[in-house]
C-alpha cells in the first residue's frame, strides 16, 4: 500500500469522525498522554473550543497512539501528531502538515509558557489566516528570559502580527477584484493592502505582553515571540520533566530524533 493511499485514505477518516456533532460535557478536560519516556498530563482550555473538542475526537478516535515526536528542539518544543509517523519511521515524510485545518482561537490570556500546548500550522505566507494544524500539536519547552529579551520578543511579536495581518490585507484585496471581475496587477494590490494597512494601525496600538506573563517568562521561561500568531489551547499540569526528557534527546540536521519516541496511548481523564 502506498503512502499516497495510505495519506488519502485517513483523511477520508478524519472527515468522517469531524462531521459528526461536537462532543458536548468537554468542559475541564485533562488528558493523559502516556509516551516511550514517561507520562504528561494536560489540561485542555475551555476558553479555546474548537481546538479542545477537535483535540478529545482525535484522542477518542485513538489517532495519536503509536505516533511520534517528529520534530524535536531543545529549549523550544516538542513536536508531534503527523499520522504519517505511525506507520513509517520518522524521516522524510513527517511534517508534512497537510491534514485539515480548524480557524484559530488566539487569547491574549493564554500564552506560550513552559508547558503550553499549541497547535502547529503552515507559514503565513500560505496561511495568512493562520489556521491550525487538525492534527499537529507541539509542547513548548522554551527558555528564561532577561528584560531586555522580552522587550525584543514583544517587538518581534508586533512584527510577525503586523505582516500576518498585511498579508491577510493582501489576499482580500486580490480575491475582492477576482470575484468582482476586475483583476488588480500586484502594484494596485500592493497600494490597496498599504492604504488598508495604514488605517489598521491608526486605530490600534502595539501589542504589549501582559505583567503577569512577563513574571513567567521571566521565571519559568517559554517562547514569548510566538504569542498571538500560534493557537494556544492546554497546558501540562503534570510530567514537565518529560517534555524536558523528550526535548534533550540527540536529534539530526532537520530536528528529527535520531531515536524513535512515540506516543503510546492518551486517555480522557474527566470531561
Amino acid at each position: 500500500m502506498n503512502k499516497l493511499f495510505i495519506r488519502i485514505l485517513l483523511l477520508s477518516l478524519f472527515s468522517v469522525f469531524l462531521c459528526c456533532a461536537r462532543p458536548a460535557g468537554n468542559e475541564n478536560t485533562v488528558i493523559t498522554m502516556k509516551t516511550t519516556l514517561g507520562d504528561i498530563r494536560l489540561r485542555l482550555y475551555d476558553g479555546t473550543p474548537i481546538h479542545r473538542d477537535n483535540f478529545i475526537k482525535l484522542v477518542n478516535s485513538g489517532f495519536y497512539e503509536g505516533i511520534s515526536f517528529h520534530r524535536v528542539i531543545n529549549n523550544f518544543m516538542i513536536q508531534a501528531g503527523d499520522m504519517m509517523t505511525r506507520s513509517v519511521p520518522v524521516g522524510a515524510d513527517a511534517d508534512s502538515l497537510d491534514t485539515y485545518t480548524i480557524p484559530a482561537e488566539f487569547s491574549t490570556s493564554y500564552f506560550h509558557k513552559k508547558g503550553a500546548l499549541a497547535a502547529a500550522r503552515e507559514g503565513n505566507d500560505v496561511n495568512p489566516e493562520m489556521r491550525s494544524s487538525g492534527t499537529q500539536f507541539y509542547i513548548v519547552q522554551g527558555t528564561r528570559f532577561t528584560e531586555d529579551e522580552l522587550n525584543a520578543a514583544e517587538q518581534r511579536i508586533n512584527s510577525n502580527i503586523k505582516q500576518a495581518i498585511f498579508n491577510k490585507l493582501i489576499h482580500q484585496v486580490a480575491d475582492s477584484a477576482r470575484i468582482a471581475g476586475t483583476p488588480l496587477t500586484d502594484a494596485e494590490i500592493q497600494e490597496k493592502a498599504s492604504a488598508r494597512m495604514f488605517e489598521y494601525l491608526a486605530g490600534n496600538e502595539n501589542y504589549r505582553i501582559p505583567e503577569d506573563q512577563r513574571m513567567v517568562y521571566l521565571n519559568s521561561g517559554g517562547v514569548p515571540r510566538l504569542d498571538g500568531t500560534y493557537t494556544v489551547f492546554g497546558e501540562v499540569i503534570e510530567g514537565l520533566d518529560v517534555v524536558d526528557r523528550i526535548a534533550a534527546v540527540e536529534t539530526d540536521q532537520s530536528d528529527r530524533p535520531l531515536s524513535d519516541i512515540k506516543i503510546l496511548k492518551m486517555k480522557i481523564e474527566k470531561k
